[in-house]
């Protein structure tokens, strides 16, 4: 039986690391191999993306798209996916679901900025769920099943016509 301190790598497996500019016989010595003078020579330089002053690739190139910055993130979650945690006693489909609940089941990591309901897989138990929204497809399998959806999310009001 081998000990703590008798471990050791495998034999060719590890390599020293070149010690750079410690004098001529160790090959890379004087110079370092960064070659002569000059600014890459030197320490402290970091020129990513320099192209010695012509304008460089990614400013040549056009821009495009838009980040909505008020754009929200949601945390999805599938039909089949609460059937799986109803099934596995994680969920209790007599009770009230909704992120907090989700999230406390192992279903979801987190909330977002809220909870949409999918409709991808079937759902065979009867749930009340209150997600932010949901797609009518998902809607229709819940009420199918004889549960019900509530979505929190507010509609936009209808811009008036003059």
């Amino acid at each position: 039986m081998t000990k703590l301190n008798e471990l050791a790598p495998r034999e060719g497996s590890t390599k020293n690391r070149i010690r750079v500019g410690r004098g001529p016989g160790s090959g890379k010595g004087k110079t370092g191999g960064r070659g002569v003078k000059g600014q890459k020579s030197r320490s402290g330089v970091a020129i990513n993306g320099f192209e010695g002053g012509q304008m460089p690739l990614h400013m040549r190139m056009p821009k495009r798209g838009f980040n909505n910055p008020f754009a929200l993130e949601f945390a999805e979650v599938n039909l089949w996916r609460l059937e799986q945690a109803i099934a596995a006693g994680k969920l209790d489909a007599k009770k009230p679901i909704d992120g907090a609940a989700l999230v406390a089941a192992g279903v979801l990591r987190r909330q977002k900025d809220g909870v949409k309901l999918l409709a991808k897989g079937e759902l065979k138990s009867k749930i009340n769920i209150t997600v932010y929204a949901a797609t009518a497809a998902a809607v229709a399998a819940v009420e199918k099943a004889g549960g019900s959806v509530t979505t929190t999310r507010k509609e936009k009001p209808a811009a008036a016509e003059a």
